[in-house]
């Protein structure tokens, strides 16, 4: 009679990979089974790595005024700010905000073209002004628009947009840090702006950045150790290098999601643990990695049991995870009864 020794899980360390080919097959055995007995499955097997993360808004950009006179109007800090909507004022005047990708660099007005002009007459349509045809030139037709644009906010009906009247974000913005004064030069910083969404920030080594795809699940741990799913958004180009303990790592951003910020709880800005997926084998056979047994001639098997009698079948083991195993070998199929290590 053979003897079996069980292997014991704790000795797996989760994560990682062999692969034992065996070809031969594994005599009958009358050995008593374990104490324990688990059942073959058949699904995803998924290996996972946790790393840190930090919770917030995603980091702030500062507005610089660029309109003549003192700031005579600041928003609260935590504020939320959208489209068309004051960010701040000089000379009792607003400057408001515009959803665009880039700034506008210039003051816009009838015979422009550009980008810049698409963006803007972008935005007047998403107002409801209507007249004109929201494209990348700004004709005698966009500047009433505007004198309506501006008549509604209270400024002079000139047809032109002064360069500084507005501030442009992708999306709505956040108030943070207020670094103006009422009565502060307005051409100086006025303020700073994030995302008006909640994120996590993961700054991920570079030796691990297998671990992140874009698109790729998540699970984010909050410090009350609630659990939320999200999904990796971005993954930086750029890998910027700090010291710590006198040695050198070098990383980059991964930007985590959470697509229900109800879940967040009052957290706005808070260190987290980011679950991560290394690995992932769909459509395997899976045993606990205490199934295994160690044969005397090498390899792993099986203690299949059947009614009252038993028998040693020999396996290859694939992925390791969360205390299961990836295992294949001839006659093995989903369902079968085999013996667990107690």
């Amino acid at each position: 009679m053979k003897r079996l020794l069980w292997l014991v899980p704790v000795l797996v360390v989760a994560g990682a990979a062999a692969y034992v080919g065996l070809n031969r097959p594994a005599p009958a055995t009358s050995a008593a089974p374990a104490p324990k007995t688990a059942t073959i499955t058949k699904g995803t097997l998924t290996a996972t790595e946790t790393v840190d993360g930090t919770l917030g808004f995603g980091d702030p950009v500062t507005v610089n005024g660029r309109l003549p006179g003192i700031v005579t109007g600041l928003p609260a800090e935590g504020s939320t700010v959208r489209r068309n909507e004051v960010l701040y004022r000089a000379d009792g005047r607003p400057v408001v905000l515009f959803y665009a990708a880039a700034p506008f660099y210039r003051a816009l007005k009838p015979g422009d073209e550009g980008e810049d002009v698409r963006a803007f007459e972008a935005n007047l349509a998403a107002l409801g002004y209507k007249g004109f045809t929201a494209d990348d030139s700004f004709t005698g037709a966009t500047a009433d628009a505007v004198r309506d644009w501006q008549s509604d906010l209270g400024l002079p009906e000139t047809g032109t947009v002064e360069l500084g009247r507005i501030v442009v974000a992708p999306d709505a913005v956040r108030v943070g840090e207020v670094k103006a004064h009422l009565g502060d030069n307005a051409a100086g910083p006025i303020l700073q702006w994030t995302g008006s969404t909640r994120l996590v920030t993961v700054q991920l080594d570079v030796t691990e950045q297998r671990l992140a795809a874009v698109g790729a699940d998540a699970t984010v741990k909050l410090p009350d150790d609630r659990e939320v799913p999200g999904k990796i958004a971005a993954i930086g180009a750029v890998a910027t290098a700090s010291v710590q303990n006198n040695q050198t790592r070098v990383t980059v951003d991964v930007t985590v999601t959470v697509a229900d910020q109800g879940k967040l709880g009052t957290y706005d800005a808070a260190p987290v643990t980011v679950t991560l997926v290394s690995q992932q084998r769909p459509d395997v056979l899976i045993v606990p990695v205490g199934a295994l047994v160690a044969l005397a001639e090498g390899g792993y098997g099986l203690q299949v049991v059947d009614g009252g009698t038993t028998r040693i079948v020999a396996v290859s083991t694939g992925l390791f995870a969360s205390g299961r195993v990836e295992v294949s070998g001839p006659g093995l199929t989903a369902g079968l009864t085999v013996g667990v290590a107690g």
